[in-house]
């Protein structure tokens, strides 16, 4: 409210005083000349005043939006980068083992050095059409729900983070993932589970499943373009390859 008041004071003290200078200006330099001339450049200076407002708004001020848009980006990347490191890499890797139809597209998701843009849109455009298929029965259950519930601060905390604001995608699959997390804490017993009670945790480990895949795709392609030494690591230890390695293979 104070800072408010401030600028109303100061524009209202600026335009009061730029009036009675002119009004001086008027009275001490009379003739008609003189007026014709005095209201030439302020015309002048009027018009010159709205091309300044359009530069400083359009160019410069665009200027600084984009650059600020960057700074917001690189931080979003960071925690992207930590929530992967964390637990995105490992809890992918152990759902994409329930997914008895992943070899139908496993060759269009082990990206390398070589890859481009071209070959990550293609990449995303064969995840949007390959329709997982759940198997519970390929899945540690017990072992996803201790993994989750421990990373359960974790993911609470990135939901907290404001810069995820900017990035609804990723917001939507913190969301699933803690969802997940939430349904298997919710249940002492995972053993003998009914089949509709089965069916609805399919549901919910293909949602996140599927963000995961998606968000880790655009991750890769961040890594390559920004951080080579990270993609590196992130290529050979990639969740989706059953064949991947952190050693360096000659």
């Amino acid at each position: 409210m104070n800072s408010r008041r401030s600028e109303v004071l100061l524009l209202t003290g600026t335009l009061s005083l730029g009036a009675a200078l002119y009004a001086l200006r008027w009275f001490l330099f009379s003739g008609s000349a003189l007026h014709n001339e005095m209201w030439r450049f302020l015309v002048g200076d009027v018009a010159f005043l709205f091309i300044q407002v359009a530069f400083v708004t359009l160019l410069v001020d665009r200027i600084l939006r984009n650059r600020e848009r960057q700074v917001m980006m690189r931080k979003l990347n960071m925690v992207i980068g930590a929530f992967f490191s964390e637990l995105g890499t490992e809890l992918l890797g152990r759902i994409a083992t329930t997914d008895g139809r992943l070899d139908q597209v496993r060759s269009d998701l082990v990206p390398d050095t070589s890859w481009t843009v071209d070959n990550y849109a293609h990449a995303k455009a064969a995840l949007e059409a390959h329709q997982p298929h759940i198997e519970l029965e390929h899945c540690d259950l017990h072992a996803l729900k201790g993994i989750l519930v421990a990373e359960k601060p974790f993911l609470l905390g990135l939901l907290s983070n404001q810069t995820l604001l900017e990035h609804e995608a990723f917001t939507e699959l913190l969301w699933a993932v803690t969802h997940l997390a939430e349904e298997l804490e919710a249940r002492e017993q995972l053993d003998g589970l009914p089949a509709p009670d089965r069916i609805h945790l399919a549901g919910d480990v293909k949602r996140a499943y599927t963000l995961l895949t998606s968000q880790w795709l655009d991750y890769v392609r961040h890594l390559q373009t920004q951080y080579p030494y990270l993609f590196s690591l992130a290529v050979r230890t990639n969740p989706l390859d059953p064949d991947a390695c952190a050693n360096v293979q000659a």
